[in-house]
């Protein structure tokens, strides 16, 4: 079997999985090839585990260019052969969508199926909104097989019309099944972290000012809209009388860096905003509570690793976050909410029953999560039994 990915651009999880999928399927002897822009390659280093070509597929709406990208998929695609392209996204599910349907079948070769997988829910309203609802359209009548990271994005496409909607497995990368059968070792310290290093703990800790009891309330990703940052600003404003005072620490960079410092400085708070950090497993073992505020998440890769440090877990209930949790592994609240985040937050920090609670609950879940060979398997399934339905042309 063959198979062609396509991307667009991306700084995270998106090309976190493909990579991930490209590399399991060259593992199990399937040829996989990567169209994508070239600075993801640069950023993701697909090359390393499959064969890349460029194709400049925008993040952003750009007749002339999206022109080019069909074409170039176009050719690519009719010259390689593939059966099966997996595109990622709904602007690269679109445009590959247009470049496959011109691809004709021949006698030796069916046209491709075409998977999408839909990552992220589309903008509301206004200009963009509508040009998402149209990409969305194009991919529900021309894919044949949409997988979706939440059940609020399978509801949508079923509604555009889609004829075949299943579940994507989105897994965090690094804990291969043996670890997650396993669980933590033998005398391993839940609370801090499932079978995480004491020490780079402590480091990762003191390195973002924790230290002398007080706890860190970690959140972790882009700094962008989308998650909810600013609503966790808000809601640590109303647990200033908590002693020892929080520290509230947020990594990851992105546009709204100024304004969240900004946001921190104005309310008084004693936040850290140290930037992209390499570290995450150690920062989520120095944590005493994880935060996941997002206005909407899929299955989001920080909530996977968090569950699996056993980690104590206040998240909203956006997107797939609550299908991820479960109702035990996690405090839910409703996006938005600085008041409700907040008390839940405060719960935790103060009630030490119930963080041990949810610290053995979201070590269980954790476990219980799929891993990357779940995912690869669960993808080659849907290929095999997509490509082996492809009409080609009668002779």
């Amino acid at each position: 079997m063959k198979v062609a990915f396509v991307l667009g651009t991306s700084t995270g999880g998106t090309a976190r999985h493909v990579r991930m999928l490209a590399a399991g399927c060259v593992a199990r002897g399937v040829a996989a090839e990567v169209f994508g822009p070239a600075r993801t390659d640069r950023d993701f280093a697909f090359g390393a585990t499959a064969s890349f070509t460029p194709v400049e597929i925008a993040g952003r709406p750009r007749v002339p260019g999206d022109l080019r990208a069909i074409r170039r998929l176009h050719r690519l695609i009719a010259a390689w052969r593939p059966d099966v392209v997996h595109a990622h996204g709904l602007r690269a599910g679109a445009l590959t969508a247009i470049a496959v349907a011109f691809v004709r079948p021949t006698v030796y070769a069916a046209r491709p199926a075409l998977v999408v997988t839909v990552h992220n829910a589309p903008a509301a309203g206004g200009t963009t909104g509508a040009v998402y609802r149209v990409l969305e359209l194009i991919v529900a009548r021309r894919a044949d097989s949409v997988l979706c990271v939440s059940p609020d994005l399978e509801a949508r496409m079923r509604a555009a019309g889609a004829r075949r909607v299943a579940r994507a497995l989105v897994p965090a990368a690094g804990v291969s099944a043996e670890t997650r059968a396993a669980g933590p070792p033998p005398g391993a310290d839940v609370a801090a972290g499932a079978g995480s290093d004491v020490g780079a703990a402590a480091g990762a800790g003191a390195d973002v000012g924790a230290g002398a009891g007080r706890p860190v309330v970690l959140a972790v990703g882009r700094l962008a809209v989308q998650k909810g940052f600013g609503t966790l600003l808000d809601a640590a404003a109303r647990w200033a009388e908590l002693r020892p005072p929080p520290i509230v620490v947020i990594a990851g960079e992105g546009p709204l860096e100024a304004g969240l410092k900004s946001q921190a400085a104005r309310l008084g708070l004693d936040a850290r905003f140290p930037g992209h950090r390499d570290d995450v497993p150690a920062l989520l073992a120095a944590a005493a509570v994880f935060v996941l505020p997002s206005v909407w998440e899929g299955q989001p890769l920080i909530l996977q690793e968090a569950l699996r440090a056993g980690v104590p877990v206040v998240a909203t209930r956006a997107g797939g976050t609550p299908e991820l949790t479960g109702e035990d592994a996690a405090l839910l609240v409703p996006a938005g909410d600085a008041g409700r985040l907040a008390a839940a937050v405060r719960s935790v920090l103060t009630d030490d029953v119930l963080a041990a609670r949810l610290r053995r609950a979201a070590a269980a879940r954790g476990r219980a999560l799929p891993d990357a060979d779940d995912a690869v398997s669960a993808a080659l399934s849907e290929y095999g039994r997509l490509a082996g339905s492809r009409p080609r042309q009668p002779r």
